[in-house]
């Protein structure tokens, strides 16, 4: 049988626009939020077994040198690199490391130090992981450059022709994300804007628009795993947040089916959810607050059915609901989500659980949901990889 594992500290950098901060490249991003984690949970660096550190831009070995901030051991670090699923990668890989039962403590950090403008690839003499998924999409769609926001806004448009979803219903996510932003002293961006505002603002890939994509960032998100033990034999049941399912699922065959929403992982996050559904025993309804991976509001959209908030091709009608925002069903990306925060690609996963963790404690000030008992966490990665983490509070 496996063994539980728990969340007992997290801590993140307030995330940038790439180079705002003089003199800080990434070892100084992982010593401040991995400080924090280790401050949080009440620990030193010592007791720590095992560390899993994600990163997407950067030399090999990286992980080793951010972790050496906070102290030199001699434990394993293992790098992680799964696009923009990187931290939740970590994540699962250090969670993974508890339920097994080969460490009692483990570090998940992540951190991105990127260039501003539009994701490109690094190793052009060689093939790239994801020209397939291009090659794929571009049979059923004008290809566009940059291409992650026509690979999401190919889907979406394929959500408007087999559904009527509208323009409109994209902005609303965009608006409902930049609102919820401003409560948040970590995100990027923290200014909300009208529903006019996001429609007007410069067209990417109709019909997202500029305030409807995440931008580039700098920043290092960590949390601090451990087992059942140690949370008692420390005392840290009381801000404990145990993690009751997880999956990781990689591209299947229908990945290729001709779809532009199963190239941008839509099965992926289906399958995901589900296994983490029957893992935890929950269903969509039983949560009560989701981070989710925005990276454009097209995704947000998707993942609204995917994740099982609502039947397929009813996702207009939810956005059109208000049950994704304060005093619906859900709030969805109090954080201000990947659109207002920002999108560290190694960190993202992690200022995810953050976030739910400081939901699930109450301690999330002014961006605190009522009556948290459960969190959804989704986080994904083109080429491909989506991880799915729920949360409840630990028993007292």
């Amino acid at each position: 049988m496996a063994n539980k594992v728990y969340v007992v500290g997290v801590g993140m950098t307030k995330f940038e626009k790439p180079g705002r901060r003089e003199d800080w490249d990434y070892p100084q991003m992982a010593k401040e939020s991995g400080t924090k984690a280790l401050a949080d949970a009440g620990i030193s660096f010592d007791e720590v077994r095992q560390a899993y550190v994600g990163y997407v831009y950067g030399e090999s070995t990286s992980g080793q040198r951010a972790v050496y901030e906070l102290g030199m051991t001699g434990i394993p670090v293992v790098n992680v690199n799964n696009n923009c699923s990187t931290g939740s990668t970590a994540l699962y890989l250090a969670a993974e490391a508890i339920r097994g039962g080969r460490a009692d403590c483990a570090l998940a950090l992540g951190f991105e130090k990127m260039q501003p403008g539009s994701l490109g690839s690094t190793y052009d003499d060689r093939e790239q992981p994801m020209g397939r998924h291009i090659q794929a999409l571009a049979e059923i769609s004008e290809v566009l450059f940059p291409p992650a926001p026509w690979m999401f806004g190919a889907a979406g448009r394929e959500h408007m022709k087999t559904y009527g979803t509208t323009a409109e219903h994209f902005a609303k996510i965009g608006e409902k994300n930049h609102r919820h932003s401003v409560n948040n002293p970590y995100a990027q961006f923290q200014e909300s804007y009208s529903l006019q505002d996001i429609l007007d603002s410069r067209m990417i890939y109709d019909p997202l628009t500029k305030l409807q994509c995440s931008p580039t960032s700098d920043g290092s998100g960590a949390a601090i795993l451990a087992s059942e033990s140690f949370v008692d034999s420390r005392g840290l049941a009381g801000q404990a947040v145990e993690i009751v399912g997880q999956s990781m699922t990689t591209d299947f065959a229908s990945t290729f089916d001709g779809t532009a929403k199963n190239i941008i992982g839509y099965d992926m996050n289906v399958q995901a959810a589900r296994q983490v559904y029957d893992q935890a025993g929950l269903g969509a309804e039983d949560f009560q607050v989701i981070e989710l991976h925005d990276c454009f509001s097209a995704n947000e959209l998707l993942l609204y059915e995917a994740l099982g908030l609502c039947a397929e091709g009813e996702a207009g009608k939810l956005v059109d609901s208000g049950d994704t925002t304060y005093g619906g069903k859900w709030v969805v990306n109090p954080s201000g989500g990947l659109i207002s925060k920002g999108h560290p690609l190694g960190a993202t996963g992690l200022a995810q659980c953050a976030e739910l963790t400081w939901q699930l404690r109450g301690t999330a000030d002014k961006r605190q949901v009522d009556g948290v008992e459960a969190a959804l966490q989704h986080n994904i990665g083109l080429g491909g990889a989506a991880v799915v983490t729920a949360y409840q509070r630990a028993e007292r």
